[in-house]
This record gives structure tokens, C-alpha cells and sequence, in this order.
């Protein structure tokens, strides 16, 4: 049985509120369930609202649906600027992102098991719902590899495998092994797999530079 979502606490107005309690029950019920199975009704039973008011806030269960998708990635977006275009050395710089990552994940595993349904539902004849979602990301890349530091780096790897890697395996990580261990005990959050998993990623991504 659902139980109800208690409200956040905060001087917003209750409109405000209300959005938001809707946006974190979407988050999990379609991370859960994935885009086809959630319902509305499901939504609402969480929050402790009429499926009606869910209507008042977002027209359908898509606009709901590209809501979560824009606040989730928004702010791993956000998490990853910060660290790709701070202070310091390109190699620092992108140590900082993984971990960033990891962190991101680790607080909102919802991102990871978002990933894996999106990719999981994708074809060539539909495009991922993520995809309108996506092209910040390109673009903060795109920032953070225009220095001249970085024209003149020689790589030791490829960075789109290393990329690869690093994403597919904290999304496997976190998304997928919980499910495929017989026992169902692997706890993926626990501080301590979060700390293995970042220094393997760590050790990953300094595949990328010479003399890593």
C-alpha cells in the first residue's frame, strides 16, 4: 500500500510545494516502473492528492514525465559544470566530474535507474525521451575541452570508451546489480561500495593521460 508523500516544510506557497512533492513521487514511481507502467493515479496515491491535481500542475503523464527527466538531469548537469570548468588542471578537473558523478548518483539513485530504462527503451525508430535533454551536456563538454591545455594533451586512451565505462558502470553498478545478485543483498549505496566504486573509476578515467 502507497503511503503518502509528506508535503516539504518551507515558506513556499502550497502550489510550490505541491509540484514538488508531485515531481519526487514521479521520480521514483518512473524510475520504478518505467514511463509505461506508472500512472498518474499511482503518482497521486503517493503524494495524497486526486490524480486531478497532478493535471493542475502538468497536462499529462509525458509533460510530468520530461519534468522529472529536466529536474534530475538538471542538476547532475549543474554538479558536473561545477566541477568541469573550476579551478585547476584539465586532468584534476575531470577527476573532480567522476567523483561528481558518483556523488550525484549516489544521493539520487533514481538517476541511474532513469538511464538504464531510457536506454533500455530507446530504438532507432523512437528516440530516447532523455534525448531534448541531452544537448547541455554536449555543450558543457564541448566548453571544457575548448583550452589550449587540452588541444595540446595527448591521450592514452579513448575518451568516448573511458566516458563509456564510467557512466555504463555506475549506472550497472547502482541500477542493475541489486537485482541480478541471486541473494539480494548487494547494497550498492553503502558508504563503503561508493568509495570502491570511486577509486575504480578513478583509476579508469586516469587511463586517459599520459604517464596515468
Amino acid at each position: 500500500m502507497a503511503h503518502p508523500v509528506a508535503l516539504p516544510r518551507s515558506r513556499a506557497p502550497r502550489a510550490e510545494r505541491t509540484r514538488a512533492a508531485i515531481l519526487a513521487a514521479a521520480e521514483r514511481l518512473f524510475a520504478a516502473r518505467g514511463f509505461d507502467a506508472a500512472r498518474l493515479e499511482d503518482v497521486a496515491a503517493a503524494v495524497g492528492i486526486r490524480r486531478a491535481s497532478i493535471v493542475y500542475h502538468f497536462r499529462d503523464k509525458a509533460e510530468l514525465y520530461d519534468a522529472v527527466l529536466a529536474d534530475a538531469f538538471g542538476a547532475l548537469r549543474a554538479r558536473l559544470e561545477a566541477a568541469l570548468l573550476g579551478e585547476g588542471a584539465f586532468a584534476t578537473r575531470i577527476e573532480r566530474a567522476v567523483s561528481a558523478w558518483v556523488d550525484a548518483v549516489a544521493e539520487r539513485p533514481s538517476l541511474a535507474r532513469l538511464l538504464l530504462r531510457e536506454v533500455a527503451d530507446g530504438t532507432p525508430a523512437r528516440a530516447s525521451r532523455l534525448a531534448p535533454h541531452l544537448p547541455p551536456f554536449f555543450a558543457l563538454v564541448d566548453r571544457a575541452l575548448a583550452s589550449p591545455e587540452v588541444a595540446a594533451m595527448r591521450f592514452e586512451a579513448d575518451p568516448v570508451a573511458v566516458a563509456s565505462q564510467i557512466a555504463g558502470g555506475t549506472v550497472f553498478f547502482v541500477a542493475a546489480m541489486p537485482t541480478l545478485l541471486p541473494d539480494g543483498s548487494f547494497a550498492p549505496l553503502e558508504p563503503a561500495r561508493v568509495e570502491a566504486l570511486r577509486r575504480e573509476l578513478l583509476g579508469t578515467v586516469r587511463k586517459l593521460f599520459a604517464g596515468g
